[in-house]
């Protein structure tokens, strides 16, 4: 990998990136904003999404790129965000054009959060615009921001012995070729280093000096998985490529490789894992050749969206046992 060279996602030409949150309530959202339209692609391998838009990016559909972007908290709530991004898009004139009117085209998923710390208090249209507002600055941030701000793992005994996660950013250049990832973490499972395989956060132990796997605690309790349905890993992949729409879904699939190599149990009906993939159209290359970086930048991004985020509303993190 001598000539894979890590970059900031922000490096990544076409796109901004830009963050709200309320950190008192732990809950945000995370929007990416396209200079020009981006031709998008999504995977959805979680059996309970919470989604918008999503029917879009099928290749079948009409849709011939899109306007922006967002990671969100609040559940289904939390697609209220839309609205934010939408009146900063029409604001700046980017959207399709019907009639005398422009429709910007924003697509987007959330994470079950509701239960770090006031459910009552949601992501909502205000906070999306600020989100686009922050975008301005293009500035990366990673752990507790946007929509990592009430993400947590390891839940399948509670909150009581979950830990802290949050938002993490990952991007390589390979010669012309840029890819990089955006995820909120919130999984029920576990999340281990992509490398080594080390467990870096989940599910804390009965003392809460260490941690268990998650896995085998799922076989054991899979009767009770009506308990846990408050999960969900969304993120997005970010390229200069040149691919078409099918192209980009490909890349979407193939970067939830990432997640399946980093988190432990996944995609399971009580997740609402979701991907996404944006090209920004500039430079040539192939689903095959994408799709393989955007697996390890994903894989990248979500053990820095643990390892990068500190301990919070009385949520130990991966800091924590550093």
């Amino acid at each position: 990998m001598s000539d894979w060279k890590e970059i900031s996602i922000h490096d990544i030409k076409g796109i901004k990136i830009g963050h709200a949150q309320d950190e008192e309530n732990a809950t945000g959202c995370s929007v990416i904003i396209c200079d020009k339209k981006a031709i998008c692609g999504v995977d959805v391998r979680g059996g309970g999404p919470a989604s918008r838009e999503t029917e879009l990016l099928n290749p079948m559909m009409s849709n011939d790129g899109i306007n922006g972007l967002f990671l969100s908290g609040g559940s289904a709530y939390g697609l209220d965000v839309a609205g934010g991004i939408m009146k900063y898009l029409e604001e700046k004139g980017q959207g399709v054009k019907v009639g005398n009117e422009i429709v910007p085209i924003v697509v987007g998923s959330c994470i079950f959060d509701l239960g770090c710390v006031n459910g009552k208090v949601r992501p909502d249209a205000k906070m999306g615009y600020e989100a686009c507002l922050d975008s301005e600055k293009n500035i990366e941030r990673n752990g507790n921001v946007g929509a990592g701000m009430g993400a947590t793992v390891g839940k399948m005994h509670g909150a009581e012995h979950s830990m802290k996660s949050g938002l993490g950013c990952y991007a390589i250049q390979v010669g012309s070729i840029q890819v990089g990832a955006i995820v909120s973490v919130n999984a029920i499972g576990d999340v281990f280093e992509m490398d080594s395989q080390k467990q870096l956060a989940g599910l804390l132990n009965k003392e809460k000096d260490g941690m268990i796997s998650s896995e085998i605690e799922a076989v054991k309790l899979l009767q009770l998985a009506s308990l846990f349905s408050f999960n969900t890993t969304i993120g997005a992949i970010v390229t200069n490529a040149k691919l078409d729409k099918a192209d980009m879904n490909k890349v979407a699939a193939m970067a939830s490789n990432g997640v399946a190599r980093t988190i432990r149990p996944v995609n399971t009906s009580m997740d609402g894992d979701s991907v996404y993939a944006l090209a920004t159209g500039k430079v040539k290359s192939s689903a095959d050749v994408v799709g393989t970086l955007a697996a390890h930048v994903m894989g990248k991004a979500i053990n820095r969206a643990v390892l990068e985020t500190e301990e919070k509303y009385g949520y130990k993190s991966a800091q924590s046992f550093l």
